[in-house]
């Protein structure tokens, strides 16, 4: 069954991207050509068939009325596995960088961290499938269209999936708030790094954090006592790219 997308940043990284198939691109009558002449060239560079509709059958199609006058008709999203992440960073000539969500929830929080990771360069994404969420256009809208270019990867054990990293001689270090976790800023990230970002209100599970080698916190002064998990999440992904000195870093 196809996938609607919507917006207009969302639907041109996923006409740029490369993880799954396009069917269609939808075009509001009427709008401004400029605002959309990057859409169109990105189709077209795919072969991609477009029609122009009007507005009403555009918030008919997308169920949404903030579609902003475009819409990607599209094959569901194609899971990627560990061993290619793995693979990617060695064609990269790069110790690995992944990013590990262990039953993290939320469209907005998983959107905003895969933009980050997408941003940071990290080498995958790695999803425990068991009551986890799926990458669905809503998690694509939110990762601004980050999510069509990272591979992402969903594992049935978290936990074991930690211990085959490990095998390969990756870091993994998660966030948590335990008695145990040491202050961000007395552990050097310049390694190749798995990083774990727990559930927003319980944070990593038991056997996930006693996986870890090394557990972090992030150094707080103000009166609130924790971050939101895709934010903390961020910082982390951050200070890892930094200590790696900003690698293959883009000027714009």
């Amino acid at each position: 069954m196809s996938e609607i997308l919507t917006r207009r940043n969302t639907v041109l990284e996923a006409l740029r991207g490369s993880r799954r198939q396009i069917l269609r691109l939808w075009l509001q009558e009427g709008i401004d050509r400029k605002l959309t002449a990057p859409i169109v060239e990105a189709a077209r560079k795919r072969n991609v068939p477009f029609q122009v509709t009007d507005k009403q059958r555009l918030g008919q199609l997308a169920q949404d009325s903030k579609h902003q006058g475009v819409l990607l008709e599209v094959e569901p999203y194609v899971y990627s596995d560990v061993d290619s992440m793995l693979s990617l960073a060695a064609t990269r000539g790069e110790p690995p960088f992944l990013l590990l969500l262990d039953l993290l929830h939320g469209p907005q929080n998983i959107g905003s961290l895969l933009r980050t990771a997408e941003i940071c360069g990290v080498h995958g994404v790695i999803l425990q499938d068991r009551r986890a969420p799926d990458i669905t256009p809503a998690v694509v809208q939110f990762s601004s269209g980050a999510a069509e270019h990272l591979l992402i990867a969903q594992v049935t054990n978290l936990v074991q999936t930690i211990k085959y990293l490990k095998d390969h001689n990756v870091w993994v270090v998660g966030m948590d708030l335990d008695e145990r976790a040491q202050p961000l800023n007395q552990v050097d990230l310049n390694m190749p790094l798995g990083i774990v970002v727990g559930h927003e209100g319980s944070g990593l599970r038991r056997l996930v954090r006693e996986s870890c080698d090394i557990l972090l916190k992030l150094p707080m002064r103000g009166h609130v006592d924790s971050l939101n998990a895709a934010i903390a999440g961020s910082v982390l992904l951050y200070n890892a790219w930094q200590a790696r000195g900003y690698a293959g870093a883009a000027e714009r």
